[in-house]
């Protein structure tokens, strides 16, 4: 095999944004159908991004012997239905986030994948961000001495009407929990990646401003195996776009105002400076450049099932009530 051939399976908003253009243009990548529930949909998605097949059933997809992997681009509760019919044909897995909507579903989907030697990612495209590789290279340096708390705050306001096409994400059975189920799951894999497993958690989620299904405000108190204690707050009520993340060390701080851009200012004991790390235009790219070389090289993609099972492991506490 010298390309992947990629089913697109939903066509909403990050699909459209993001995904479907690096599928037909990335070297050694191919997008060859998409699936859509509305079949005329799925037809003018299917001409516009290039691919040469649509279905209106995803069944029929993964059952298309031309298709070498899929990028699931669905609701929360279909991911593990979705990724272990594929794998059972021998499709190659890259779903989004979060991976599914509890932990035994998560390991249902490692463990099909495993059973039919397929490849499983999930789409946490910020492990790829070069800032937070630079902070942990900033903590591991020693620069800012011990790190002792961490804080992270994300807040977007989320109100869509009836008819919006995100409206499910305030159905709890189809999106798993409000804005920490949502974006707080791509926090707690950076949080995981760089501080490493949690010891203990605390949470609240409250619906402070909306009366809806799931929350719309929460925070997650982290105390991390290593030391360190964290907080997590997400928002889907607050007016002011939030996307920050401060680390506080025994001789120095890190504070990013926006991780999405990745510029940092870094106080230490011999002074203040300020440094840029942006993520690729496209942010999905890294994610789907290593996701394509894992199946090509028969190796294990940087961000597989383990680590989408770890988030939905601490997002299974932070919810348990």
């Amino acid at each position: 095999m010298n390309k992947v051939r990629w089913g697109l399976i939903g066509c909403g908003d990050i699909a459209r944004k993001r995904v479907a253009k690096l599928l037909a243009n990335l070297p050694q990548s191919e997008l060859a159908a998409v699936s859509r529930a509305q079949a005329e949909l799925a037809e003018s998605f299917a001409t516009e991004f290039g691919a040469k097949k649509w279905y209106a059933d995803w069944r029929e997809l993964i059952a298309d012997v031309e298709i070498d992997a899929v990028y699931i681009a669905t609701p929360v509760n279909l991911h593990a239905r979705q990724t272990i019919t594929s794998a059972a044909a021998g499709k190659h897995v890259l779903c989004e986030k979060p991976m599914a909507l509890n932990v035994s579903e998560c390991d249902q989907m490692l463990a099909a994948c495993r059973a039919h030697n397929v490849k499983l990612g999930v789409a946490y495209y910020r492990h790829f961000y070069p800032i937070v590789h630079r902070i942990k290279s900033l903590i591991e340096s020693g620069e800012i001495g011990v790190p002792v708390v961490v804080q992270i705050n994300s807040f977007e306001w989320f109100d869509p009407g009836l008819d919006h096409p995100r409206a499910w994400l305030l159905n709890k059975d189809v999106s798993g929990g409000g804005p920490m189920f949502d974006f707080g799951c791509h926090r707690i894999e950076v949080l995981l990646d760089v501080f490493g497993k949690v010891s203990k958690i605390s949470a609240l989620r409250a619906n402070r401003f909306f009366q809806r299904d799931v929350e719309d405000v929460a925070s997650v108190l982290f105390q991390f195996e290593r030391g360190v204690a964290g907080v997590l707050t997400v928002a889907h009520s607050a007016g002011e776009p939030q996307d920050t993340f401060d680390v506080f060390g025994s001789r120095g701080s890190i504070h990013v105002p926006v991780l999405n851009k990745g510029e940092i200012r870094i106080v230490t004991e011999a002074g203040e400076r300020t440094e840029l790390h942006a993520p690729r235009e496209n942010i999905h790219q890294p994610l789907l450049e290593d996701f394509i070389d894992a199946v090509l090289n028969d190796r294990q993609p940087q961000v597989g099932g383990e680590i989408g099972r770890a988030v939905a492991e601490v997002l299974e506490m932070v919810y348990a009530d």
